[in-house]
């Protein structure tokens, strides 16, 4: 379930949500501002904010302004009651505040408020202000706990005068999120205070402090940054290239007045109805985007396509710019072919046109299957996908209309059946709904998993049922409703048009002492002997701390009854298990504590298990989260050859870079010439594959564009020498 990566990641910080922030520099002939070289605030945020005024800006480029070595890099860790820096004096007034040695912007120290009910620092600017100058730091928000207050006051002779509000605008996340900006117009200020409230030993930190002068606006440098993110069908818009625009100052501001370019790279040019531009300000991601201007394809005569945008309606800021270049999928695109765009020219409001020698920046299509809002429903997560013996997709999910949390909660199972290979769903039919009595949290079942019998062509999905709050924290040892979680299938003999009541196997594999039972999310197999396999995990009894264990449930009679495997491994949740010799199976597992794959094989059906030689070394995932891996020739009914599919978010900090890897031998490598980068963004990150047919794997995933993604793949575009330019 997908809650329980809270429980394993470090918790540094309350509700981290990762963001990446780029250097960023000054030229020669600016003024040196007068810098502190961190300051740490316990918020987070990803945009610039200016007070007085509230224009939001993203941050200056530090190579673009030269810097102090003095600062918070020179003081000792910890707390204290005086500290001089270049930019000026530092003196607590009130509360802690300390110098934090583990959590920097830059450099290893930073300043932090540690808040409670009132800490407060009073800065004395070392050198009078020769003109209007801006105040400019880096935040970060510690905690999403209420009450928050972060304010800063600039001294008088009528008293101390607010001048920067950042309640809202300091947001909670790593690492530093929030730029801030303030408009420093009085060249009589000689003081400022920061305070903050907020639950005690949280605060802010605050980094990369400067005071610096006011300058005209200047543009540095325009950059196509090469960018892999789906086109979907269903999306009002999807990201086909990014722009980084780099600006210096902020007086008589510069706005992008006109974009060129081709349809270079996009197979059908009737796939997209139209171009829109969208600015990212200085966050990086698409879905931050606010819209700007549309061309309709349809109607473009000219070529290069010319989109014109109104007076300063993208207005930059200084620092970093982020501008997309969109599309509009149309709703009978083929979503095997590619779409794309080439940038030619940008034009500023100051008259500068600047060349841009990009290559095309293409995109695989796919479709929106599932987005929040459909149907009513809060959230979709939790994808499974399988092939029916007739060659229909089955694809399986949480609905959760509530809220986008896990279990106990408003969670039914959702189903769309596609029959000609994922090009087009039919609507969304809910499988699996055990009532919805609030006082029992609404019955909530969710986690499917989806099995086809091959030899009998039933389909089947596992989940698991939460009478009140009976799932991962509340599930308790025994075997009824009321005392643990309930391990439910349903079947279908119709080729997923309709389905059984919910069969309760709870007895027939869950262990009285043990706290829970569940499947693994995904897919099951059918062995070559006809045995059906679920992945699944079991918690320990409260005396052993509930600890996790994954393993598999199976059937020798086509689902009549089912048994249970043992513990593959300590601390292992959710897997996906794949038969690799006749009666052998490898169990892919994630894995609480690191940020590596364990797997683990059998080959008495899970009555002992050894380590893959691969295990805990191979295949990276963000510390725990839930992944795909299949068998070619077991998904196609062959065996003529050795490869394995594996799909997650290829990194270790983030549920970021959708990734389809391959191994040719079993599992036992899996080189870097082999692997697809699907979706680049950040998401919920869970996905599941399956064959669609002897050339087309299908892939439903959490991705960053829509809660459930689905894409087709060739098998062909996996091997480096078939591959297609822009892949």
């Amino acid at each position: 379930m997908s809650h329980r990566r809270l429980e394993t990641e470090p918790t540094v910080r309350d509700d981290l949500l990762a963001d990446s922030h780029r250097p960023r520099r000054r030229t020669a002939d600016q003024p040196m501002p007068q810098l502190i070289k961190r300051t740490t605030v316990l918020v987070a945020l990803a945009v610039a904010v200016i007070t007085p005024g509230g224009l939001a800006e993203s941050p200056p480029n530090p190579a673009s302004e030269s810097t102090s070595a003095a600062g918070f890099e020179q003081a000792e860790p910890g707390g204290f009651d005086r500290l001089e820096t270049r930019i000026g004096t530092w003196i607590p007034t009130s509360g802690t505040t300390t110098i934090d040695h583990k959590h920097a912007k830059t450099g290893k120290h930073c300043l932090q408020l540690t808040g409670g009910k009132r800490t407060s620092v009073t800065l004395r600017i070392a050198k009078p202000l020769e003109s209007a100058s801006d105040l400019t730091f880096w935040a970060e928000r510690w905690t999403k706990r209420r009450p928050f207050s972060f304010r800063i006051e600039r001294n008088t002779k009528a008293g101390w005068k607010e001048i920067f509000n950042g309640d809202k605008q300091i947001r909670v996340g790593r690492p530093f999120l929030s730029f801030v900006r303030v408009s420093l117009r009085d060249t009589g200020t000689r003081q400022l205070r920061f305070t903050v409230t907020s639950p005690p030993n949280t605060g802010i930190l605050i980094d990369d402090v400067r005071i610096s002068p006011a300058r005209p606006q200047k543009l540095v440098s325009v950059q196509v940054v090469p960018v892999t993110i789906p086109a979907l069908i269903g999306n009002d818009a999807s990201p086909l290239a990014k722009l980084k625009v780099i600006m210096t100052g902020r007086l008589n501001p510069i706005a992008l007045t006109e974009v060129q370019a081709t349809l270079q790279g996009t197979d059908d040019r009737s796939d997209l109805l139209s171009i829109d531009i969208y600015n990212g300000g200085s966050t990086s991601h698409f879905t931050t985007g606010k819209h700007v201007t549309r061309l309709d394809v349809g109607k473009a005569t000219s070529s290069p396509l010319v989109v014109s945008l109104r007076g300063s309606s993208l207005r930059l800021s200084e620092g970093t710019n982020y501008i997309w270049i969109a599309g509009r999928v149309a709703a009978t695109a083929n979503i095997d072919h590619r779409t794309g765009v080439t940038c030619n020219t940008v034009t500023f409001s100051n008259g500068n046109t600047v060349q841009l020698k990009a290559a095309p920046s293409i995109q695989r299509m796919g479709v929106a299957l599932r987005e929040g809002g459909d149907d009513g429903v809060h959230t979709y997560r939790i994808p499974g996908l399988a092939t029916s013996n007739n060659g229909t997709l089955i694809a399986v999910y949480d609905a959760r209309r509530r809220g986008g949390g896990d279990l106990p909660g408003d969670i039914d199972v959702g189903l769309s059946r596609s029959t000609d290979g994922g090009h087009t769903w039919e609507p969304m039919t809910l499988i699996m709904d055990m009532g919805s009595d609030p006082r029992w949290r609404y019955d909530g079942i969710g986690d499917p998993a989806v099995l086809v019998d091959r030899k009998t062509g039933t389909i089947w999905v596992a989940a698991t049922w939460s009478h009140g709050n009976r799932s991962w924290r509340g599930s308790g040892p025994g075997l009824k409703p009321t005392e643990t979680g309930q391990l439910m299938l349903v079947r279908s003999d119709d080729d997923g048009r309709t389905w059984s009541k919910p069969i309760n196997i709870t007895a027939q594999v869950k262990r009285p002492e043990w706290c829970f039972l569940l499947q693994g999310p995904g897919k099951g197999i059918t062995m070559r002997d006809g045995t059906l396999v679920f992945a699944a995990q079991y918690q320990d009894p409260p005396s052993k701390k509930r600890l996790p264990h994954s393993t598999i449930i199976y059937s020798r009679d086509h689902g009549q009854t089912w048994n249970i495997g043992t513990g593959a491994f300590d601390d292992t949740t959710e897997a996906q298990v794949v038969e690799t010799a006749p009666g052998v199976l490898m169990l892919n597992c994630r894995y609480n504590r690191q940020s590596r794959r364990v797997v683990m094989t059998t080959s008495n059906m899970g009555a002992t298990w050894q380590p893959h030689p691969t295990s805990r070394k191979s295949l990276i995932e963000p510390r725990a989260c839930m992944a795909s891996l299949i068998n070619v020739d077991q998904e196609l009914g062959r065996s003529t050859r050795r490869r394995l599919l594996f799909s997650n978010p290829d990194s270790t900090s983030g549920r970021d870079h959708i990734t389809i890897k391959t191994s040719n031998d079993m599992g036992m490598t899996w080189p870097t010439r082999l692997r697809i980068l699907l979706d680049e963004g950040r998401g919920a990150g869970y996905s599941c594959m399956t064959m669609i047919d002897a050339d087309t794997i299908g892939i439903l995933y959490e991705g960053s564009q829509a809660q459930m993604t689905f894409q087709r793949i060739r098998l062909n575009d996996l091997e480096p020498e078939r591959q297609r330019p822009g892949q």
